[in-house]
């Protein structure tokens, strides 16, 4: 019988250096986990991480650059004034009008990650929730909100603090007619929501196209989600995918 089984769990850090140091090569393998799967449109979609000694200011992605070819020297550290303090590139306007708000509001969130996919955006274009129809989605069982409004580009702080209160405590917000928000207290586990609800979304259309969905009971919903809804299980779930993409683009630590 083997005895020293190897589990991963999200690592402790001796020096904040090297917490940076994690978080940025962890927020630019999302990005490129992004860019595999099709999350691009354009130069709309950002990740963000906070600072770990800096808290009120955040790592994000540059402005038009793609996802595909982002690397950890890419990146660029803007404060809560909307300042570049760190990088060679400028910041999306859109980006520091949600996010900043988002860390602002929840202390406890590390990253967030936002971006125009496919399925979230034909979700929000109907205004829906996601319903308990599958054991994945029920990570997101009263578990996410519905910013019910859109009034174009994001790029007001108001715009961005209303986005944050329907956030609320949930791990996710549906942005109607524009797409899907999720935060986590890892960047793995804020990745790892996007991912899985952008899924989720097509699941539900896929299944309401096709017929009649069964919904899973109330009560299972609530205890499935307290399996799998946590942001250990979404850290967890995230670290195939993570080993995936530092094995095939080793090149993003750069």
């Amino acid at each position: 019988m083997a005895t020293d089984l190897i589990f991963r769990l999200p690592p402790s850090f001796d020096t904040v250096e090297d917490e940076r140091r994690h978080r940025k090569e962890r927020l630019t393998a999302a990005l490129r986990i992004f860019g595999k799967f099709g999350f691009e449109e354009g130069v709309a979609g950002h990740i963000t991480t906070r600072d770990p000694e800096h808290t009120d200011h955040f790592w994000v992605n540059p402005f038009g650059m793609s996802f595909k070819h982002i690397k950890v020297s890419d990146l660029i550290l803007v404060n809560h004034q909307g300042q570049v303090v760190e990088g060679r590139y400028p910041v999306n306007e859109a980006a520091f009008a949600i996010h900043s708000q988002v860390h602002q509001a929840r202390p406890g969130v590390v990253a967030a990650a936002h971006s125009h996919s496919t399925h979230g955006r034909a979700i929000s274009a109907l205004g829906q929730k996601l319903e308990p129809i599958t054991q994945d989605v029920c990570a997101f069982y009263e578990d996410h909100g519905l910013f019910d409004d859109y009034t174009g580009v994001v790029t007001d702080l108001e715009e961005g603090k209303r986005i944050a209160a329907a956030l609320g405590d949930y791990k996710a917000v549906i942005l109607r007619n524009h797409g899907l928000l999720t935060v986590g207290e890892t960047v793995d586990a804020a990745a790892w929501w996007f991912i899985t609800m952008e899924r989720s979304c097509q699941v539900q259309l896929l299944a309401k196209a096709a017929g009649t969905v069964v919904p899973i009971e109330p009560e299972n919903a609530k205890l499935t989600h307290s399996q799998i809804g946590n942001d250990l299980v979404g850290w967890i779930n995230y670290q195939p995918l993570y080993d995936q993409i530092t094995r095939e683009q080793p090149d993003l630590f750069d």
